[in-house]
This record gives structure tokens, sequence and C-alpha cells, in this order.
């Protein structure tokens, strides 16, 4: 990427992360998804029980396979046979739980929107530590901002990923459908943490997810 533009791009994370630190999130700047790996890796202990939400993110930087390795209790909720909705309830009990973020304002908010609700569910509660990785796309101005993001990229693109029979698809935004399969059912907004440093984001120099 040329220097001139990832230095505006570095500029927006870290002011994005002053505002996360300030509403009581702990916050990284990092430029790249191995820079991640390494921050990820020192915030877990083996054994620790982790679970994971849905997330291309997770899955572009490889953190899934460093999960399988032996060392941690993972929740696998993509392994063969796996009892899906146990392991959505029981990842409220793990020690760790890693996800991405659909977008991420300027003003330090997290805006996140689920089908199921399991992955908004464990952010808000349940996990000891909540660890949110998400490159500088996911970066909005305000909350609006956020809900467009999800509205015309993030929704449609999961959407189609998974397989939905829904209107998104087919037009590439929104339609506020009533489809048996619309996996935009719940919206959170997270904001100022009561508990300081549960959650703990890292901002990576890269476009990841969607």
């Amino acid at each position: 990427m040329d220097k001139n533009k990832y230095d505006i791009i570095r500029l927006k994370m870290e002011r994005t992360a002053e505002a996360l630190r300030d509403n009581n999130m702990y916050c990284e700047c990092v430029d790249s998804t191995e820079e991640a790996l390494e921050i990820i890796e020192s915030f877990l202990d083996e054994g620790d029980t982790v679970a994971v939400g849905g997330s291309m993110t997770l899955d572009d930087m490889g953190v899934l396979d460093m999960l399988r390795d032996g060392r941690y209790n993972f929740l696998d909720r993509y392994e063969e046979g796996a009892d899906v909705q146990k392991i959505f309830r029981d990842s409220f009990s793990a020690d760790v739980y890693l996800t991405s973020s659909n977008a991420i304002t300027e003003n330090g908010e997290l805006y996140n929107v689920d089908g199921n609700g399991n992955r908004v569910a464990a952010l808000i509660f349940g996990p000891k530590s909540v660890i949110v990785v998400a490159g500088y796309n996911k970066i909005v101005k305000d909350i609006e901002a956020a809900k467009v993001r999800v509205q015309e990229i993030a929704a449609p693109a999961n959407a189609t990923r998974l397989g939905c029979q829904t209107p998104c698809t087919k037009t590439g935004h929104c339609m506020n459908c009533a489809s048996p399969q619309r996996i935009c059912a719940t919206a959170v907004i997270t904001g100022r943490q009561r508990v300081q440093n549960r959650i703990k984001v890292i901002l990576i120099g890269e476009e990841l997810g969607y």
C-alpha cells in the first residue's frame, strides 16, 4: 500500500483506539495480522477454554488453526459433528471469546448485528475476556455510518457466504426483509464498559473480513 495512504489510515486507527480506551476497552493498533496473532497469543494461557463468534476475519488471519493446535480447550463450532447449539451456550462460560466486529466507530463504539444473537450475547456478558480483532476497513465515522456499512457490505456479503435465501443477496443491500433466514435480527452498540479491559480490541492495518 502507498505509504501516504497508509499514514492516513494509521491516524484513523490511532484516533479510534484512543476513543475505545476512553470507553474502558483495551486497544492496540498493529500493522499486520502476524503482529495481531502474537498479541492474541499473549492474552491466552495454555488450557484456557476458548470460543469464537462467526467471523471471516478470524478465518483470514489463521486464528482458528492456532486455536486447534492442542494448547487450548477450543469450543470448535466448525468441527464436523459438533453440537453447535451446545457450543453457543458453553461459550458463555469460556475464559476467552474471540470475534470481530461489523463496524467500529471513531467515537469508540462497537456495532454488531446478529441473526441468532449468540455472538453479541457473548460480547456483552459471560466470557471473562473478549478479544475483538478488526481490519482498518471496519472503522467508520459514527453509528449511522456503521448501520450503512452493515446494510450495504457486511450483511449482504455474509448472507451470500452462508447461502441464505434473502433479498440482500440479490440486490446487494439490506431490504429490511422478513425472510426466515434473515441474519440481521439483533443489533448491539457497545459503548463505555463497566469492567475495564474485559473487551480487548486489536486494530490491524490490513483489509480483513466483511
